[in-house]
């Protein structure tokens, strides 16, 4: 008789091949030659196991696969280790499908990993397609003298170096379409001609993306959704940085930086864009280096965008709604001033009768426009309140009346801002201050009215001054 015997410490850890198993293991099995092998059985005898245990493992020889018991679901569980059926290793370009019509159209929903210097003899065609390096410093696509992606779909690019005569050239179905591309943790670095194009696209995420030592920049043109994110422009990139042109939904540009060297490179240039649907936002964004940052739009003194923009970044200025503002004043002879008739009690609006000899000026206007005499017109598109302040020296030419100075809105007077003067001689000025704060919309404007308030038939009034500002 045969009798085995099997070593194991009085804790009960038993060893199968070894002596000492390890401290962690009740059972340890250890063999250079040799596997375990669990029980076999077909679906019909695996399902006909009473009150399988929670963990129970078996080979299911019909469905060729371990399977497992899991009370929590009350059912078996099959064991796989999940690998992708559309990954291609990239080590050179024959790694790529074929070059045809010249250049190299990849599949469609396939992930194609770089891996080191990749030089290309053809542009690539994203065809909806995934590229990835593990290390954009190591993992590289070269097109020497040619355009790296060139086509009318997206697709996703990451981790990797991009160099060569022009990195984009994409051209795609439309901004209104579902079409996309994503750009993120990758360098663009050494492009002869420039960054290149991407046009007519849904969405386009450039995401932690820095560009060294480019001849030119890029150009964004008809796109639904812009989203740049940590943009890294060194200061030895030459021309344009970032162009953009025609329509868009959203245009985001946040974080990141533009070193931009004077004389020999523009950091930002909106001037092209036709029209924004949504909204327009650039926010800490730094720029710096003593060059042209911004191309102005010029549509208000000192700013550089249009009311679509909201813009708060460093070395440029501020740009939104909430920092919209303006006034006006009177810019007649201050020792003569004008005459303003009243008839009866109306409230009317203080314009004089000669526009000549009345005439108030606008300035240090954001967001408002001063279209005409004594008025301030809200050319900003989000609703907010205003604080008003206007001041007026007058001169009454009847003694004893009572005159009241009130701020309108859109010709409607806001009481609350009344002030009021009485006239104690026709020889002396007299100084009026307003305040009041106001909810404007678009196109809502703001001018001074005056109002007699006891008599009646017409009398006048002299202005010698009229300021007003709000913000």
């Amino acid at each position: 008789m045969l009798i085995a015997f099997f070593p194991f410490s009085i804790l009960g850890q038993i060893g199968i091949g070894t002596t000492t198993p390890n401290s962690s293991a009740l059972l340890e099995i250890s063999s250079q030659t040799q596997g375990v092998l669990t029980p076999r059985m077909t679906t019909a005898q695996r399902e006909a196991i009473n009150s399988p245990a929670h963990g129970l493992l078996v080979f299911d020889t019909d469905l060729n696969s371990f399977e497992y018991y899991s009370t929590s679901t009350t059912s078996w569980e099959k064991m796989s280790s999940k690998t992708r059926d559309n990954f291609v290793l990239v080590k050179s370009q024959a790694d790529f499908p074929a070059v045809s019509g010249g250049s190299i159209s990849l599949d469609e929903n396939t992930y194609y990993e770089i891996n080191g210097t990749v030089t290309l003899s053809a542009s690539i065609n994203l065809n909806g397609a995934y590229i990835s390096g593990l290390d954009a410093a190591e993992d590289v696509l070269s097109y020497p003298g040619g355009i790296i992606f060139k086509g009318t779909a997206g697709g996703s690019i990451r981790n990797v170096t991009l160099t060569g005569a022009k990195a984009f050239e994409i051209n795609g179905p439309g901004i209104s379409t579902s079409s996309s591309l994503l750009l993120q943790n990758t360098t663009i670095t050494g492009m002869t001609t420039s960054v290149g194009s991407v046009a007519n696209i849904g969405l386009f995420f450039g995401n932690v993306v820095q560009f060294v030592n480019n001849t030119n920049g890029a150009t964004y043109s008809n796109i639904g959704n812009l989203l740049l994110n940590n943009q890294a422009w060194f200061g030895n990139n030459q021309g344009t940085y970032e162009k953009l042109t025609g329509n868009f939904g959203l245009i985001e540009k946040v974080s990141g930086f533009s070193n931009v060297i004077s004389g020999s490179s523009l950091g930002f240039d909106p001037t092209g864009v036709i029209g924004i649907t949504g909204s327009a936002v650039i926010e800490n964004v730094v720029f710096y280096g003593g060059g042209d940052y911004i191309k102005s739009t010029n549509t208000y003194t000192g700013f550089n965008f249009t009311k679509d923009w909201t813009v708060n970044c460093t070395n440029i200025p501020a740009e939104s709604d909430n920092v919209a503002g303006g006034n006006f004043y009177y810019n007649g002879n201050l020792t003569t001033g004008f005459s303003q008739t009243i008839s009866n009690n109306n409230a009317v609006k203080i314009t004089g009768g000669d526009s000549s000899t009345n005439s108030t000026t606008g300035n240090s206007l954001f967001r408002f426009t001063a279209p005409s005499n004594n008025k301030l017109v809200y050319d900003g598109t989000k609703k907010r309140n205003f604080q008003i302040n206007a001041s007026l020296s007058v001169r009454g030419d009847v003694s004893g009346e009572y005159f009241a100075f009130i701020i309108a809105k859109k010709g409607n007077v806001i009481t609350e801002s009344n002030a009021i003067v009485r006239i104690e001689n026709s020889s002396n000025i007299q100084n009026v201050s307003l305040n009041a704060i106001a909810l404007l919309s678009s196109d809502d404007y703001i001018e001074i009215y005056t109002q007699r308030l006891v008599g009646s038939g017409n009398t006048s009034l002299s202005v010698f001054s009229e300021n007003l500002s709000i913000n």
